[in-house]
């Protein structure tokens, strides 16, 4: 059934590589067990404009999730009360930068953003007075959610989300036309599959603890993604966490590289490097070597470059500050320990990711071709797969 369903999006979105087809795949079936997991990962959209792919995703997404609650400008309050306790729905939410793309629709909309923060995780409630009198009453926010829009959503949602940054079709890349009185009942019809499979599996889900390739907030976004791999079996755990591993250091570079803060930590290495690592740096040493690169936001940060000022802003958060210092050569200046980083770039750019955290029984992963449509694409993964079974509750498990 994975298989299949990773063949019907193959058909209709071009993806931009098969690890995000990968993760896609899983987050749908996620969906079909949200009352077993603790996290509810969100899966953000993305594209640099418009005609890349992200409204048809979505409607292929919103036909085979669980309970599809599909929104393009809803209320909070909407939302949150089409939120269940046992049951939640999926939110699919198209054309986000309608809501957050400005500073002032991102104000606009801070209560938003607020409840799909607070959704990521199980027993986070939002309160709220009602009635004649006023009292007060909880609503559940728990419920995974997609995304889709142009450019980044809020980094609030972006760290609790799988990002598929979607691209226009390139000229040899066809994908067949999608249809709703054609292409929906087939669509119906697996998630009815996907549903039996995945209430037949709630017994085994509740108990199983992935070993998983990243960790903190990113192994808690990916873990049900990796859980229902691990449950399908045959090539999927190993697809699973090679996506994952993937995606997630894909996303903490672009991080590295948009972040300035973090960027000026990454660069002040560097600087340290390109001095043979001296004990200690100047601040006017440091700032010039920084300024130099081309590269780099610091020439042009504020007004006539990054000053003194600016770097002490910058490294504020970090705990790092400039203080007068005596160099090799005798002088003395305001500047900066080599010391005084270490403990920063330990935890916040380390050179080398975690090693990966291997699946207990060992598979091989399985090469995947995209092939072109029309006609619709075989099954992606080898070896003849037998359609799911339209009734019986082990059926559909059995033949996955």
């Amino acid at each position: 059934m994975l298989a299949e369903l990773r063949s019907v999006i193959a058909k209709f979105v071009v993806l931009p590589d098969e690890q995000a087809l990968t993760a896609v795949t899983l987050w749908v079936a996620a969906t079909h067990l949200q009352p077993v997991w603790q996290h509810a990962p969100r899966l953000a959209v993305v594209g640099p404009a418009k005609r890349c792919g992200k409204s048809r995703l979505l409607d292929v997404i919103t036909e085979t999730v669980h309970d599809p609650v599909i929104t393009v400008n809803a209320s909070p309050a909407a939302i949150f009360r089409s939120i269940g306790e046992k049951e939640p729905p999926t939110l699919l939410v198209d054309e986000a930068d309608t809501l957050f793309g400005t500073l002032k629709m991102a104000e606009k909309n801070e209560e938003l953003r607020g409840l799909l923060n607070a959704g990521h995780q199980r027993n986070r409630p939002t309160l709220r007075a009602s009635g004649p009198e006023n009292g007060v009453q909880k609503f559940a926010t728990f419920a995974m959610a997609a995304l889709a829009g142009i450019g980044d959503l809020p980094d609030t949602i972006m760290d609790r989300a799988v990002v598929i940054r979607m691209r226009r079709r390139g000229q040899g890349e066809k994908v067949s036309d999608f249809r709703s009185s054609r292409d929906i009942p087939s669509l119906h019809q697996l998630r009815g599959h996907l549903a039996r499979w995945m209430r037949a599996q709630r017994k085994d889900a509740a108990s199983h603890a992935p070993a998983m390739p990243v960790a903190d907030r990113a192994a808690d976004t990916w873990e049900p993604l990796v859980a229902v791999a691990d449950l399908a079996g045959g090539p999927w755990p190993t697809l699973a966490r090679s996506a994952c591993k993937t995606m997630c250091e894909r996303e903490a570079g672009r991080d590295e590289d948009g972040g300035l803060k973090t960027r000026i930590l990454v660069d002040i290495r560097a600087a340290f490097a390109q001095h043979d690592d001296p004990e200690a740096l100047s601040t006017a040493t440091l700032l010039r070597t920084l300024k130099a690169d081309p590269e780099a936001p610091w020439a042009e940060y504020g007004t006539g470059g990054l000053s003194p000022r600016g770097l002490q802003l910058l490294l504020r958060d970090y705990g790092i500050s400039s203080a007068n210092r005596r160099f090799r050569d005798g002088s003395q200046a305001k500047g900066f320990t080599r010391a005084q980083f270490v403990d920063a770039w330990d935890r916040y750019t380390p050179t080398s990711p975690q090693p990966a955290q291997e699946p207990t029984a060992a598979t091989e992963p399985i090469p995947i071709v995209r092939q072109p449509a029309p006609p619709p694409p075989p099954a992606l993964l080898p070896g003849p797969l037998p359609p799911p079974k339209p009734t019986g509750g082990a059926g559909p498990a059995r033949g996955r």
